[in-house]
Parts: structure tokens; C-alpha cells; sequence
């Protein structure tokens, strides 16, 4: 298992912990966040690759084989999201009061002539939940518990794997933070505080 330290300001191309299946079992491993699919011939990424929308995940050539095949989690206790406002963008963090939730997504190993191989992932999003609709339109889809085990199983079909997606978590909390999220060298506790702005919880 990697050796994991708390993280505040995850960004796009860095390596973070998810759990997929392996033969051995389920496993925990630090991977890149923006999928590349096995079968390209670079290894380049498009900031587009962080997410994979719901509604076409299935059958997307870029998602579609790692959705039949290779699903996985994305272990986290909030993320968060920005509100546009006559001042510009005000982010909030949007958690399940402390407890751990976990993201649907795809997972992919790219592994070029002669070049080292590395893993990479993204996570699906869909139409935001009512809780959290009005700060963006769409968001990560979080798996309740239960469905964890089916969602991870590369034998699951996909027309399960679509009705796992069809009933996310909806139940969430939100308050405004600070706006020195916005750079991502800043990975401190003191980012998911409560700031003082309109439209909390």
C-alpha cells in the first residue's frame, strides 16, 4: 500500500490515491488524475480527461473500454466547486460532514514502446444534486457504500454499471472557503474553513 499524507488542493496531473480491482483483490494505488487511454500512441493528456460526463461515459471510445473493464474509486471527504459572482468566482467546499465518500471512476494503463508505463484516471460527473445545484450545474458522482463492491467488479455488466450511476449520493453540506484555493501550492488545512460569504449550507 503507497504511503499517503492528507491532502488539501488536489490538482489535475497529479498522483492521487484510488481503489480499483486487481487479481489479488481490491488494492489502493497513487494515480495520475487525467485518464489516457491504453491505446494511444503518446502519452498526452487534455484537461478534458479529469472528468467523463454520465451521459456518454458508455460510449465514448476515449471512457468506453475502461468502463466495461476497468472502473474504480475515488476515495475523498469533500472537493469543491466555484459561484460565479458580480466579484468574479467565490469556491466552497462541499463535503458529508467528515465522513469518507467515494467518486465513480475509470482507470487506464498506458504503456508506450520503451517508455516507462504509468496509471491514470478520471471521474464521472453528472447533473448536480439539489443540495449543490446551485453552485454548478453538474458534479462528481459519489456511490453510496453498497454499490461499492459491484461498481469495482470488472464483471458487473454495463448495463448495471449505468444503473449504479443513476442513483448517486444527494445529501450534501456546503459553506464558502477561502479564495486561496485558487492556487494550487496552497494545500492547507485552514482551505475547507468556513469563510464569511452569502450562501452557505
Amino acid at each position: 500500500m503507497p504511503e499517503l499524507e492528507a491532502r488539501y488542493n488536489i490538482a489535475p496531473g497529479q498522483a492521487n490515491p484510488i481503489i480499483h480491482a486487481t487479481a489479488a483483490g481490491y488494492q489502493l494505488g497513487l494515480f495520475q488524475w487525467g485518464l489516457v487511454p491504453h491505446w494511444l500512441k503518446e502519452p498526452k493528456t487534455q484537461y478534458s480527461t479529469i472528468n467523463a460526463k454520465v451521459e456518454t461515459v458508455a460510449d465514448k471510445p476515449f471512457y468506453r473500454d475502461a468502463f466495461r473493464q476497468r472502473r474504480c474509486l475515488v476515495p475523498a471527504d469533500g472537493y469543491y466547486e466555484w459561484r460565479k459572482t458580480g466579484d468574479g468566482k467565490q469556491p466552497y467546499y462541499i463535503h458529508q460532514g467528515g465522513e469518507l465518500f467515494a467518486f465513480a471512476g475509470l482507470w487506464e494503463t498506458w504503456a508506450g514502446d520503451g517508455a516507462e508505463p504509468f496509471e491514470s484516471y478520471t471521474i464521472i460527473t453528472g447533473p448536480a444534486a439539489e443540495a449543490v445545484a446551485d453552485l454548478h450545474p453538474r458534479m462528481p458522482l459519489a456511490l453510496p457504500e453498497r454499490v461499492w463492491s459491484a461498481w469495482l467488479d470488472p464483471a458487473t455488466s454495463r448495463a448495471e454499471c449505468q444503473t449504479l450511476l443513476e442513483a448517486p449520493i444527494t445529501a450534501w453540506h456546503h459553506h464558502p472557503i477561502s479564495t486561496r484555493v485558487n492556487n494550487p501550492r496552497n494545500d492547507s488545512p485552514d482551505l475547507v474553513q468556513p469563510q464569511g460569504a452569502p450562501g452557505g449550507e
